[in-house]
């Protein structure tokens, strides 16, 4: 257990952890100059059930409120220190309303210096104590008198503390590894050390890591937690991690960094969130309010961009964006506190809602339902909320990295919710069952009313198709998607068209055997400088007007593609001609040339320019000067029905029967 202390400035808070743990945590000479907490102090006590209880030992004097504030979070339980000679004072309030934005619902208030006030004093300052914990999660908080000097209530305080440590011992450590660091130094012989609170997850010796925001990777090396050597550390543990890496110093990892798993590392800088404004507020929160952030041990400048009509009152709750001058490692759901810029004054706080807040639209109806939807605390409650509201899809592996989920927390909500998974490349969407149901048949709906209204064309276009159907899938999500129905034989896929298996265009008998004879001469040695309109009705003795509508009908067929005015080349050979493009790409460092093209295509330069153009126009190649470069993303457009089979077909995705 993490104990933090909080209170006015020399209120006893530092005598206080001293005399319960015997250690001075004022350890730097100008503390013991002045008698006064500047930094961060640390102690640890042995607790009868072989626990230790942590704690942490803030300044109490308003200039270091955001020293207090990189103490508090992650601390499980607070002793608010109040001296019975002084009551309740300014820096009570603060740390008082601190604690409360911070989530803190374990606490004491310890009514200290009590050899110092006569019994009035004494009563009068604890009736100052419950009027400042009204309305805070700690109104219900024992007032428990003590005195350094004299050591009267510290036995009590010590055994409370005692009984609070048993009750959180055996608590679970869910979620990916977060440490929040507070100090980062160098031992001789030892190297790089940094401290912090565990905020989620264990980490052990041997693992990886990242330091988050700057992207460093390192690796455990030893590990003291709660004061002790041990093989790990867990959410809830003060811990000291040795580190060793490349670039990895005590100058590259500092206070406000967080050290964690590898695959958590996302630094945000646009995030959306819970904002309730303190009611000592003077002013409402108008739109673009300059404030400082308070996050774990992190403090960043920022913006707080309204998501309503109104300023916030003071007293007043609302969402909002917080736009952040620079990335911060952080947690949906991780609590926040909010200064002015002057650091004289707590403003309010909140908890994160998305990390990943959109810098346009951001005010619309369905963006607002969405962040009622993510805003669920419950996991598994905000993925089937989110699900039930616009756009209808989720990103399954960015919605578990953001909320620091471990690999099975995410299969148990998979498993829970029963949902349908379509996995691209690393990620995972996912949507509810009966979504995936309507999609289907409205997928099926539209390329039946196709067919019917274009009994002559081979399928619809898959972008075109796509802008039809809701959900509106991501293209590569859309994409997968019509690849597993294919495989599941429920429709089929030619290049960019798609279309039910049982549709077919054919041309008409005589037509048939006038395509049969135009094919060989287009498929000849010449397939990549096929004979024109005017070439092919010399050869075969017909009329221009009937050769180019037969070549304009295999065109909509998708047996051939006109590439220039009355130069049609067979899809076959289009297909071999972008395999030559493609490969010219990789061997010439992603860019070609068009006369490098020609003399491996040798279709001489105006075919070669032509082709070039045409490949242009649907954005296969994208040219940029002399030099061209090849679109991947648009490759499938005249891929051959039979090349590379997974373009065209795919297995359904998982989940996504019946």
């Amino acid at each position: 257990m993490i104990v933090g202390t909080a209170g006015h400035v020399d209120h006893g808070k530092t005598a206080l952890v001293h005399a319960l743990t015997g250690i001075d945590t004022d350890r730097l000479q100008e503390e013991k100059a002045r008698g006064m907490t500047i930094d961060l102090g640390f102690a640890y006590l042995p607790a009868p059930a072989g626990d230790i209880v942590g704690f942490v030992d803030v300044p109490g004097h308003e200039r270091f409120v955001h020293t207090m504030l990189a103490g508090a979070s992650g601390i499980d339980f607070v002793l608010l220190v109040v001296a019975a000679d002084d009551g309740v004072m300014p820096q009570t309030r603060e740390h008082l309303a601190i604690v409360d934005l911070l989530g803190v619902r374990r606490g004491l208030v310890v009514l200290s210096k009590y050899d110092l006030a006569d019994t009035p004093r004494r009563a009068a300052v604890a009736a100052e104590i419950r009027a400042a914990l009204a309305d805070t999660a700690l109104a219900d908080a024992e007032i428990v008198p003590a005195s350094t000097v004299t050591g009267e209530g510290i036995d009590d305080l010590r055994d409370r503390l005692f009984e609070q440590a048993v009750r959180l011992a055996d608590r679970a450590a869910p979620g990916r590894f977060r440490l929040s660091v507070d100090r980062s130094f160098t031992l001789r012989g030892i190297g790089t050390v940094v401290t912090g609170t565990v905020l989620s997850g264990s980490v052990g010796i041997g693992d990886h890591v990242v330091a988050s925001p700057s992207g460093l990777s390192a690796t455990v090396r030893s590990i003291h937690a709660q004061n002790r050597v041990s093989e790990f550390g867990r959410a809830g543990d003060r811990c000291a991690l040795n580190l060793t890496g490349d670039g990895i110093s005590k100058e590259a990892i500092r206070r406000g960094d967080v050290i964690l798993a590898p695959d958590l590392h996302a630094p945000a800088d646009r995030i959306d969130a819970e904002l309730r404004v303190l009611p000592s507020e003077p002013k409402p929160i108008g739109q673009w309010f300059p404030v400082r952030l308070h996050h774990a041990a992190a403090e960043v400048g920022a913006r707080v961009v309204l998501l309503g009509d109104e300023p916030i009152a003071p007293g007043g709750r609302a969402k909002v964006q917080l736009v952040l001058e620079s990335p911060i490692a952080a947690a949906v759901g991780d609590a926040y506190v909010v200064r002015d810029t002057s650091a004289r004054r707590t403003i309010g706080g909140g908890r994160f809602i998305d990390l990943r807040a959109p810098s346009r639209k951001r005010r619309t109806p369905e963006r607002l339902a969405w962040l009622e939807a993510s805003a669920m605390p419950d996991p598994a409650k905000a993925v089937a909320a989110l699900l039930d509201a616009r756009p209808y899809y989720l990103e399954l592996v960015g919605f578990a990295r953001d909320r620091a989920l471990s690999t099975d927390e995410t299969k148990s909500l998979l498993d829970q919710l029963g949902l349908v998974r379509i996995a691209v490349g690393t990620t995972l969407f996912v949507m509810l069952p009966s979504r995936w149901t309507g999609l289907r048949l409205s997928l099926t709906a539209a390329l039946e009313s196709f067919h019917s209204d274009n009994p002559d064309l081979p399928g619809i276009g898959m972008e075109k198709l796509r802008m039809q159907l809701e959900p509106r899938l991501p293209a590569p999500v859309f994409a997968e998607v019509l690849r597993g129905l294919a495989r599941a034989g429920q429709l089929a896929l030619d290049g960019a068209w798609v279309r039910l298996p049982g549709h077919e265009v054919r041309l008409g008998p005589e037509d048939e055997a006038l395509w049969l004879t135009v094919e060989r001469l287009l498929d000849g040695p010449q397939r990549y400088h096929p004979p024109r309109v005017r070439d092919i009705a010399g050869l075969l003795a017909k009329p221009e007007v009937e050769v180019r509508r037969l070549l304009k009908l295999s065109g909509r067929i998708g047996k051939v593609h006109e590439v220039a005015h009355d130069h049609f080349f067979l899809r076959a050979a289009l297909a071999e001609i972008i395999a030559i493009v493609c490969d010219l790409a990789a061997k010439q460092d992603g860019h070609f040339t068009a006369a490098q093209f020609r003399d491996r295509a040798g279709s001489g330069r105006r075919v070669a320019i032509q082709l070039l153009e045409y490949l242009d126009r649907h954005g296969v190649t994208m040219r940029r000067g002399d030099l061209r470069r090849v679109n991947r993303h648009r490759l499938d457009l005249f891929r051959r029905p039979t090349e590379n089979g997974e373009a065209l077909t795919a297995e359904a995705p998982e989940g996504a029967s019946g």
